[in-house]
Protein backbone atom coordinates (compact mmCIF):
# COMPACT_ATOMS: atom_id res chain seq x y z
CA UNK A 1 0.00 0.00 0.00
CA UNK A 2 0.99 3.47 -0.90
CA UNK A 3 0.31 6.50 1.32
CA UNK A 4 -0.40 9.51 0.17
CA UNK A 5 -1.28 12.87 2.68
CA UNK A 6 -0.86 16.32 3.25
CA UNK A 7 2.46 17.63 5.06
CA UNK A 8 0.00 20.67 6.61
CA UNK A 9 -3.45 21.60 6.03
CA UNK A 10 -4.07 25.20 5.19
CA UNK A 11 -7.39 26.59 5.75
CA UNK A 12 -8.62 26.44 1.85
CA UNK A 13 -7.74 22.57 2.14
CA UNK A 14 -9.86 22.53 5.46
CA UNK A 15 -12.78 24.07 3.61
CA UNK A 16 -12.03 21.52 0.80
CA UNK A 17 -13.79 17.92 0.45
CA UNK A 18 -10.22 16.72 -0.20
CA UNK A 19 -8.88 13.99 2.14
CA UNK A 20 -5.73 14.22 3.66
CA UNK A 21 -4.83 10.81 4.01
CA UNK A 22 -5.30 8.45 1.41
CA UNK A 23 -4.54 4.54 0.86
CA UNK A 24 -3.69 3.07 -2.81
CA UNK A 25 -2.71 -0.10 -4.22
CA UNK A 26 0.03 1.50 -6.50
CA UNK A 27 2.30 3.87 -6.80
CA UNK A 28 0.94 5.14 -10.09
CA UNK A 29 -2.26 5.52 -8.83
CA UNK A 30 -1.33 7.46 -5.73
CA UNK A 31 1.05 9.96 -7.99
CA UNK A 32 -1.75 10.53 -10.38
CA UNK A 33 -3.69 11.48 -7.95
CA UNK A 34 -1.42 13.55 -6.02
CA UNK A 35 -0.82 15.16 -9.36
CA UNK A 36 -3.96 15.93 -9.82
CA UNK A 37 -4.73 17.15 -6.00
CA UNK A 38 -1.39 19.36 -6.61
CA UNK A 39 -2.81 21.21 -10.21
CA UNK A 40 -6.49 21.54 -8.30
CA UNK A 41 -5.26 23.05 -5.36
CA UNK A 42 -2.63 25.43 -7.51
CA UNK A 43 -5.30 26.57 -9.80
CA UNK A 44 -8.50 26.66 -7.24
CA UNK A 45 -7.54 27.98 -3.93
CA UNK A 46 -6.28 31.06 -2.59
CA UNK A 47 -2.91 31.67 -4.42
CA UNK A 48 -1.51 32.21 -1.03
CA UNK A 49 0.22 28.72 -0.74
CA UNK A 50 1.88 26.63 -3.59
CA UNK A 51 1.72 22.89 -3.67
CA UNK A 52 3.89 20.49 -4.77
CA UNK A 53 5.11 16.77 -3.73
CA UNK A 54 7.79 14.35 -2.99
CA UNK A 55 7.73 10.28 -2.46
CA UNK A 56 9.49 7.52 -0.45
CA UNK A 57 9.49 4.33 -0.98
CA UNK A 58 5.95 3.98 0.56
CA UNK A 59 4.74 7.30 1.20
CA UNK A 60 3.97 10.33 -1.01
CA UNK A 61 3.40 13.50 1.15
CA UNK A 62 2.03 16.97 -0.34
CA UNK A 63 3.81 19.55 0.63
CA UNK A 64 2.83 23.42 1.53
CA UNK A 65 4.98 26.72 1.14
CA UNK A 66 3.69 30.01 1.48
CA UNK A 67 3.86 32.12 -2.02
Amino acid sequence: MITLKMEKQCGCFKKSDLEAVQQFTTKEEAMEKAEDMCKHMNDKFCQKHQFSFEETENEIIIKVEMN
